[in-house]
């Protein structure tokens, strides 16, 4: 393995990069020129392409030995189709990667009661978001089989370090379900996420899925009490379910409406990857100025 071509340099992808530039040549899939600057400082090789644009992706076909493909569906819609596009274009080219790591969501089970969940479980997306994301998911994974790929999918949960704490929504004073009401949440630190993502290239299975979660098994509420403790900011009140849908949007609201406990095993097993921050008690307590 030499080149590694990364599909969505956001912040998970500029985590990754300081490990992976230092063993392979990186190149970064950017829509932007002015993007490419600060991946150049980091020590990939901008490239410039859109996935809304099928166009630009013919440059794409044959580039990299391993694809970490980290970019989002688009905002409406059944389908994924940037990754239908991204997928008709490194199909046409003579050499295919040898392997691709997707992250996608763990929304993709949809309301699972509180119930442990683990990756056999089917996908019952119950968002236009999460729907398109298992229809990623499938692509991708029929891709796989037809092309010989080695594709594997890393499901996230809620995403969070230093700078993407709800600190907003605390300030705000933004209401939580009582505790009679609330739901289970799972959640991982952006830098393990990165770590695992990394970790997929050389040790996930070919068509494997993998829950990327830690081991904090928290409710909502118990999540926004702990980052409020942390920061010394005021805990958010709680209320009832028939109360707070008259407070919140309606996007706040769906992730109030799926409850799940998340078996990470998986990744134990067969990545062998120790989380850097196993709870959010301890990404918590990692926060600068915190001991």
């Amino acid at each position: 393995m030499k080149r590694v071509l990364i599909v969505g340099s956001g912040d998970v992808a500029a985590r990754c990069l300081p490990w992976l530039t230092q063993r392979f040549r990186v190149l970064a899939l950017v829509r932007h020129a002015d993007a490419a600057d600060a991946l150049r400082i980091a020590g990939a090789v901008p490239v410039r392409a859109d996935l809304d644009d099928r166009r630009s992706l013919t440059r794409l076909a044959g580039l990299a030995d391993v694809v970490l493909y980290f970019a989002p569906p688009p905002a409406q819609g059944a389908t994924d189709t940037r990754m239908t596009r991204f997928l008709a274009a490194s199909g046409a080219g003579r050499s295919l990667p040898q392997g691709l790591v997707y992250i996608s969501t763990t929304g993709v089970y949809g309301d699972c009661g509180g119930a442990f969940v683990d990756e056999t479980r089917p996908c019952r997306a119950s968002t236009a978001r999460a729907l398109r994301r298992v229809d990623a998911e499938c692509r991708l994974r029929r891709f796989g089989r037809r092309s010989g790929v080695r594709v594997s999918v890393l499901r996230a949960p809620g995403i969070y370090a230093a700078d993407r704490l709800p600190l907003e929504r605390l300030r705000r004073g933004d209401p939580v379900l009582a505790a009679e009401d609330d739901v289970f949440t799972n959640h991982i630190h952006a830098d393990d996420l990165a770590r695992l993502a990394c970790m997929a290239m050389f040790r996930a299975g070919a068509g494997r899925v993998y829950n990327a979660s830690d081991d904090s098994g928290l409710k909502m509420g118990e999540y926004f009490d702990a980052v409020a403790d942390a920061l010394a900011l005021p805990r958010p009140p709680r209320l009832p379910r028939e109360q707070i849908v008259q407070r919140l949007s309606p996007l706040t609201l769906s992730f109030m409406g799926e409850s799940r406990r998340l078996d990470n095993r998986r990744i134990k097993r067969e990545l062998r990857t120790a989380l850097r921050y196993p709870t959010v008690a301890d990404g918590l307590r990692a926060l600068p100025g915190r001991r």
